[in-house]
């Protein structure tokens, strides 16, 4: 095969790309390639292979077909109050329990009903739900009839969710003290309103130092650098090595112990990482546990846990810092519902930022009296999570706040489906179809070594080829390597002569010689597809270099 046709200066170019933008210059020479048929066997060989984006291709069935047997239910209620043609009424709370359950008796072949039956008789079980109050609450909230009250999160739905949470990301250990969320379109949404409200009420200000685990999902990298934060950004690389060639994707104490320096105010993390997809090792969580106790504790510590529910007996590092943690979890992963945008922000009812927001200097708390005072007769007393809320609608639209109520009905009952049998029998199979899938992916490349670790996730791998390099072939292989081509060489390569697209490394803080797939968004066998085109395109720098050695 021939090198890319990109000359080594305009790939120098495209490197300065978000990943996310480049990868759509991978897909447009991919798309190429597969309509060309560039290949040795002829055209119409060539397949594209996004493994680029993280959407995976699997739904979680059951919760949905229960969420729509309660559309149907609550359509019922509904018309009860009024039945004139295509018209009905508010669905009323009393009584509300005793008719779910004999809609149910009188509808046993209508998908989900079995499941919803059984997730509402468990959630009242676990919970001391007054069931007329839940089924209520589910069914006005299906409607969609009314504005979100409370705004932060629904009564039942924020114990449901609290519930979800401490069984799946504290291990059902959860911390001492009560979490209260705000229920979020998704994870993007949360990250968004953390940012803008710690701006907005003086515990951060523009060119504050911060703190990234690196590598990291882009946009933890992306946002401190935009103008309105501008923040001192210091990396804590994942730099540790198993052996020569085989990276750990572990931070060592020295990393871990540039937070005990007291500027930096704000430590982000996503845990498991993206895209090393690994937990948080304890030695590290409780170095960091340590370093707050004695020399940094106002330390802000944001956790995004989308990955948590793929690591057996995962812990968040907000389960050992409640005070100091805003917690971010978005469902999109693990169910299959990026579309939903379903996400929440927990944050401990004892917490520092709290206690950051009663010692701020008298001129910014009179600014957020100011700013909260339409909306409380007591904006000191006002906590940040409900400032977020405030704040997610520029405050002047805060009765109108809040995650859509059929969003939070879903989010219940994704929940509700966990907590049963048949729910952690689905964790574990899509558990299982990561796992096949790295398996396939480091077959087809000819067994390139990865470090085993058991709080792997498994939902992406971040391949260090210039690591590979030196452990196949020597130091001056790698050395050969980065004095003729640039780091992101390979991955147009493997766009224009296979067809498959991966995203680079470096743009997340890794490794610039790395390259990261998800296994969450194509066929099992596709991966395998991809292992094999990565080590013919290995094999290509390989021929290069001995003819290059040949020839001097």
């Amino acid at each position: 095969m021939p090198a890319s046709s990109f000359t080594r200066e305009k790939i120098r170019s495209y490197a300065q790309l978000s990943p996310f933008e480049l990868k759509n210059t991978f897909i447009d020479l991919a798309q190429k390639a597969a309509h060309n048929g560039r290949s040795q066997k002829g055209k119409g060989q060539i397949q594209m292979l996004n493994a680029g984006r993280g959407n995976p291709n699997w739904v979680a069935t059951g919760p949905r077909e229960a969420y729509f047997a309660l559309g149907y239910f609550a359509l019922a209620e509904s018309r009860r109050v009024w039945t004139a043609d295509n018209l009905g009424g508010m669905p009323q709370k009393k009584g509300a329990g005793e008719r779910l359950d004999t809609f149910a008796r009188r509808h046993p072949d209508l998908p989900g009903i079995d499941l919803l039956t059984e997730s509402v008789a468990y959630a009242v079980d676990r919970f001391g739900f007054d069931k007329d109050a839940f089924v209520h609450e589910l069914t006005d909230s299906t409607i969609g009839d009314n504005y979100p009250v409370p705004d932060r999160m629904l009564p039942h739905a924020e114990k449901i969710v609290r519930g979800y949470l401490d069984d799946e990301m504290f291990d059902k250990r959860p911390p001492v003290g009560t979490m209260s969320l705000f229920a979020t379109e998704g994870g993007t949404a949360a990250m968004c309103y953390i940012f803008n409200s710690l701006m907005k009420n003086g515990i951060l200000h523009k060119g504050d130092r911060i703190a990234l685990m690196a590598p990291i999902f882009t946009p933890y990298i992306e946002i401190p650098e935009l103008d309105t934060y501008d923040f001192d950004v210091v990396r804590i690389e994942a730099d540790r090595f198993t052996e020569t060639g085989v990276r750990q994707w572990r931070y060592s104490p020295e990393e871990i112990a540039k937070l005990a320096d007291p500027s930096i105010k704000m430590l982000c993390l996503v845990n498991p990482s993206n895209p090393p997809s690994l937990a948080l090792g304890d030695p590290a969580m409780q170095q960091i546990k340590q370093i707050v106790a004695d020399s940094n504790p106002d330390l802000v510590i944001v956790t995004d846990d989308v990955y948590g529910t793929f690591v057996e007996g995962f812990r968040s590092i907000a389960a050992e810092l409640p005070r100091n943690t805003l917690l971010v979890y978005s469902y999109s992963k693990h169910y299959g519902c990026t579309g939903h945008r379903l996400g929440v922000i927990g944050l401990n009812d004892d917490n520092v930022l709290d206690d950051l927001l009663g010692r701020l200097p008298a001129p910014t708390t009179d600014a957020l009296a100011k700013r909260y005072g339409s909306i409380t007769l007591d904006p000191g007393a006002m906590r940040f999570i409900d400032r977020m809320v405030a704040d997610s609608r520029e405050v002047a639209l805060n009765h109108t706040a809040g995650l859509s109520l059929p969003q939070q009905v879903q989010m219940v009952l994704f929940s509700l489906f966990d907590m049963l049998d048949q729910g952690q029998e689905y964790k574990h199979a899509i558990r299982d179809i990561v796992a096949r899938r790295l398996d396939l992916l480091l077959e087809g490349t000819g067994r390139m070594k990865i470090a085993e670790d058991p709080k792997r996730a498994g939902y992406y791998i971040d391949l260090d080829l210039l690591a590979e390099a030196e452990r196949a072939h020597g130091r001056e292989f790698a050395d050969y390597l980065q004095a003729n081509y640039e780091p992101i060489d390979p991955l147009f390569r493997l766009a224009e002569q296979t067809g498959v697209v991966l995203m680079n490394g470096g743009g997340f803080d890794g490794p610039e010689w790395s390259a990261r797939v998800s296994l969450a968004n194509l066929d099992d066998l596709d991966y395998l597809k991809i292992g094999h085109h990565m080590r013919t395109v290995f094999e290509q720098y390989v021929e290069e270099w001995q003819g290059s050695s040949t020839g001097n």
